[in-house]
């Protein structure tokens, strides 16, 4: 934006999130969502509601950046050759688009969580979250299916369970993100990771604010 000169107040935010989807659905006929553009452009920790009425009457959903002070203990791992990604979208969102009874209450349910979830995050109430965590995953499965989502994706979450992590997919599919809330067996989660050929990594929080704040310095 910067190159052409382009400021928030000629693009904003939301405005921004739609525009970068448009590209990627109509010119580069990827599949995606919303979801992560709306963090490409917010960055850090965001609340996201897409709401039917919000979508209608302005065209964006309501994104609220949440407090980054305190953060669990998250994890991402993600195979070494994500073959799966993409193919878990599968025709869920056209289904939607049909008007579809089961995947209309599958996605409200999933508001739902996600409205529990930040009522965790901001209490700090990590069980409750890894708990939510996980309701998010089976969800998922429930209506996308093993065969859709992969053995890769489905032998992730397995390996994450049995040393009783928290786990979900984090986007369309070739990583998982999890919460181990027993310290002592993060580093025997890790190697089980990489003996499966998998990339592990412990997560580092990006606080867009925090760095906003260095930069005028």
């Amino acid at each position: 934006m910067r190159f052409y000169n382009i400021t928030d107040r000629d693009l904003p935010k939301p405005v921004r999130a739609n525009f970068i989807l448009s590209v990627e659905t109509d010119e580069l006929f990827i599949t995606a969502g919303l979801q992560d553009r709306v963090v490409q452009v917010y960055e850090g920790l965001v609340y996201m509601d897409f709401s039917k009425q919000f979508m209608d009457e302005r065209g964006y959903g309501e994104y609220i950046p949440m407090d980054m002070s305190s953060v669990p203990p998250l994890w991402l791992a993600y195979l070494g050759d994500p073959s799966d990604s993409g193919r878990i979208h599968s025709n869920i969102r056209q289904r939607w688009l049909n008007g579809d009874s089961v995947v209309v209450q599958t996605m409200k349910s999933f508001g739902e969580l996600t409205d529990q979830a930040r009522v965790a995050l901001e209490c700090k109430d990590w069980h409750k979250l890894a708990d939510l965590m996980d309701q998010n995953f089976e969800l998922r499965r429930s209506i996308y299916t093993d065969e859709c989502l992969g053995p890769g994706n489905l032998k992730m979450v397995q390996l994450a369970r049995e040393f009783g992590s928290a786990v979900k997919l984090p986007g369309s599919g070739g990583a998982v993100i999890g919460l181990c809330l027993d310290k002592d067996k993060l580093a025997e989660l890790r190697h089980t990771f990489q003996e499966a050929g998998c990339v592990f990594c412990e997560i580092v929080p990006y606080d867009p604010r925090s760095a906003s704040a260095h930069s005028q310095d």
